[in-house]
């Protein structure tokens, strides 16, 4: 008599970010997911930091170049019935392992539904730990761009930085420094320059909430002279970012509509409405400055807008 068909175990990958590194701050589906995994893959920093979490599982290893490795042994340990844990500090998906994992999955065939499941798993990307630490710069639009070029282009990172520093947003930057990549961060600081005051304040955080936490708070005239490697990250605050009492802080932009901060609204403006200057208001703000006389360019540098902008909100 034939022994009946043993069920294939499916696998599993669980792309895992736990955040800054301490424990307190890992998420319980991040511990969970450790957990549950048979086999654990990481770069060897990020293993020494869950060390305590591996007793017991076959763990892999992987240099800062090998993230195609680590992603190969993923899905060959995953096509065996394995559960894997891919694990990165902050957020897999930002500047993380979650995408090259995806896309060497879907080239070797893969697809959502099959019988290697996929997870991932968000952890506190570095950007937030660093901002928690030095007060609020993030409370207002911001961006996050890599100085790294081993994989972009050295004019799309200056392209992005000079449209990050025109259009204001407190910037945070990912990979300022290296032993081999010295000059990026003086570059970016040159461009950030010709759009920003120089006493623009800048947090320089390295290894948030780790034990070899150090905090410089400075400005963009000095960020370039300040320690800063690869395990720094670096927030670079707007027009409006001041630093009182210690901390940095980006208001929200209250004083655009309120008088004092809970007060009464200011001329013009009502509480729960877009502002005068919202998005059908600054083109009556133009066409009423049209109407006195100013001319396109003049108002265009005013807005920081192409001409054409200020052409197209003639029409009501």
């Amino acid at each position: 008599m034939n022994a009946p068909d043993t069920p294939q175990k499916t696998g599993r990958i669980l792309l895992v970010g736990f955040g800054p590194g301490a424990q307190e701050h890992m998420s319980y589906r991040a511990r969970a997911a450790i957990a549950e995994a048979d086999v654990v893959i990481g770069y060897a920093t990020y293993i020494k930091l869950v060390q305590d979490l591996l007793a017991g599982k076959e763990v892999i290893r992987k240099g800062m170049t090998e993230e195609l490795d680590r992603c190969n042994e993923a899905w060959e340990h995953a096509r065996q019935g394995k559960t894997v844990a891919v694990i990165s500090s902050g957020d897999i998906g930002v500047y993380g392992m979650a995408g090259p994992t995806y896309e060497v999955l879907l080239q070797s065939g893969w697809r959502p539904g099959s019988d290697i499941s996929v997870e991932v798993v968000p952890g506190a990307t570095a950007l937030s730990a660093c901002a928690a630490l030095v007060g609020a710069p993030l409370t207002h639009d911001f961006c996050s761009i890599s100085l790294s070029d081993l994989l972009t282009p050295w004019p799309v990172i200056a392209r992005r930085l000079v449209a990050a520093a025109r259009a204001d947003f407190v910037v945070a930057l990912y990979n300022p420094r290296s032993g081999r990549r010295t000059g990026q961060i003086v570059e970016a600081q040159r461009i950030l320059l010709a759009h920003r005051s120089p006493d623009t304040p800048v947090a320089i955080v390295k290894s948030a909430f780790r034990k070899k936490q150090a905090i410089q708070l400075t400005t963009l005239a000095q960020m370039a002279d300040c320690e800063i490697g690869m395990l720094t990250t670096v927030l670079i605050g707007n027009s409006s970012t001041f630093v009182g009492e210690g901390l940095m802080i980006t208001p929200r932009g209250y004083a655009n509509k309120y008088a004092e901060l809970g007060g009464e609204t200011v001329a013009g403006e009502r509480a729960g409405r877009s502002l005068s200057l919202g998005l059908d208001g600054w083109k009556a703000d133009v066409r009423e400055r049209l109407a006195r006389g100013e001319c396109a360019a003049a108002i265009a540098e005013f807005f920081d807008l192409p001409v054409s902008e200020i052409e197209a909100a003639r029409l009501p």
